[in-house]
């Protein structure tokens, strides 16, 4: 797949035009086109929100740019505080290890529950140290491991390269799902507080968040940034502190317990009031809400639904839970990592580059979305996975990038170009936004560092 060719296929999915002008430098398409794939996504929403604009009596023909370098920042590295350096969000436990069979095995422990799963599946529940963890998976095959792993209901991945994953059944079925999937849905029967301003084209927009981690959250926070009103639930039981600083700007946060009568009469309530729901749960976990989708379609007709998984929406992988680095274990961009280093060991990208791009395209799909709700009355259900934008990142032929006029300055240049932002937890610094349409760009007032901090309701 040349780097055009998943532009057009994003053209022809989301309904938008081409004509965006690029400018900086890229600076992460050594071992995989990472910025040329990134850039893709960031340059379909911004013609998105340029299509939506069109759509709407606010909206003109505007140019819309995209800067090459701020789109390298924002995957994941367009935030850090303003004094001293953020916690390191991997827990100790999370890692590549080697295998009794010659290959290796990535174990994510960052989550409480997945770490006693990893411990359980390797009879350790009092390992302390990683000597101890390493010694025993060093006993081990990485297959026969992983599968125990995820039998007690933990996450890893065996390596595979890219050509063990697409001989498989859950590459082979990935590959063949488009990057993202259409459908249309019922018409809308609901009113919006929908009002669409140049500068900020999602004004009003209710966005009812589902997600966790960093893809979905990573969609949420465009929308946010556009002027929706997002609200992400989560129940009591979840926290993710060192992500949140990276994923919560722009947005407000509550806590629920779904699964009391009163907390899904609640969570319902929020979804029927809705506008945009994107979740980015386990295959099921909605459903076990009470919000099945024939429910979601009967509580809120016309609804944009963005549905974000690991491992795609079919074949044997797709209710796996997993995570951007387990991703790239499995499909195999962390050998091509390791052998174009000429490494002894398996070699992950710089950057979490699967989760941060399956996130600008789910903002995209979500915008184009409500752009054809708008003209066309109907909801529409979008679903997109981190499996199957790694397979559109490994297809991708490495290409020099195109002649740019030069970045707007290095990763320390670009927070003075950025916005501070007072928080309880202190001030952050955030990059400039990597898009701007017009008058409309990302703008935030706020990062929720903690969750919870908001009612389970809309404004």
């Amino acid at each position: 797949m040349h780097g055009q060719t998943a532009q057009d296929e994003l053209r022809r999915i989301l309904d938008i035009a081409g004509g965006v002008r690029l400018s900086g430098v890229a600076q992460l398409d050594d071992t995989v086109p990472v910025s040329t794939l990134a850039t893709t996504a960031v340059s379909a929403l911004a013609s998105a929100v340029d299509a939506l604009l069109r759509s709407t009596s606010v909206g003109s023909r505007s140019e819309a740019r995209v800067d090459r370098g701020l789109v390298d920042a924002w995957l994941g590295r367009h935030v850090r505080p303003a004094q001293g350096s953020f916690p390191s969000p991997w827990d100790p436990f999370s890692g590549a290890f080697p295998t009794a069979d010659g290959s290796w095995i990535r174990t994510h422990a960052n989550a409480p529950h997945h770490r006693a799963a990893l411990l359980s599946a390797l009879a350790l529940p009092d390992a302390r140290t990683v000597e101890e963890l390493s010694a025993a998976i060093a006993g081990r095959g990485a297959e026969e491991l992983e599968s125990a792993i995820v039998a007690a209901g933990g996450a890893a991945a065996a390596l595979h390269t890219p050509a063990e994953w697409m001989r498989s059944a859950p590459g082979a079925a990935v590959a063949a799902e488009p990057l993202i999937a259409r459908t249309e849905t019922a018409p809308t029967r609901a009113g919006s507080t929908w009002h669409p301003e140049s500068a900020r084209p999602l004004a009003g927009l209710r966005v009812l968040d589902l997600t966790r981690v960093i893809a979905g959250p990573a969609a949420t926070q465009v929308l946010a940034g556009l002027g929706a009103d997002v609200l992400r639930v989560d129940p009591d039981t979840w926290d993710e502190p060192a992500v949140l600083p990276y994923v919560m700007a722009g947005k407000r946060s509550a806590r629920l317990d779904a699964t009391t009568p009163a907390g899904r009469r609640l969570l319902a309530d929020l979804l029927a009031a809705a506008d945009v729901l994107v979740h980015g749960y386990r295959a099921g976990a909605v459903d076990r809400l009470g919000l099945g989708e024939s429910e979601r379609q009967r509580l809120r007709p016309g609804l944009v639904e963005v549905g974000v998984r690991a491992y795609g929406w079919s074949g044997p992988r797709a209710g796996r839970r997993g995570f951007d680095s387990l991703v790239q274990f499995s499909t195999g961009i962390a050998d091509i990592g390791m052998r174009h280093a000429d490494a002894a060991a398996p070699v992950s990208l710089p950057v979490q580059a699967l989760d941060w791009t399956t996130g600008y395209l789910a903002a995209a799909a979500a915008v184009a979305g409500v752009t054809r709700r708008h003209v066309t009355g109907r909801g529409s259900t979008w679903r997109l996975s981190l499996a199957r934008t790694a397979h559109a990142l490994t297809a991708l032929a490495p290409e020099a990038p195109a002649s740019a006029s030069a970045s707007e300055g290095g990763a320390d240049s670009v927070f003075g170009a950025g916005q501070r932002i007072e928080t309880p937890d202190g001030a952050l610094l955030l990059a400039p936004p990597p898009f701007r349409v017009g008058e409309a760009t990302l703008r935030f007032d706020r990062v929720a560092t903690r969750l919870g901090g908001d009612a389970p309701a809309w404004l």
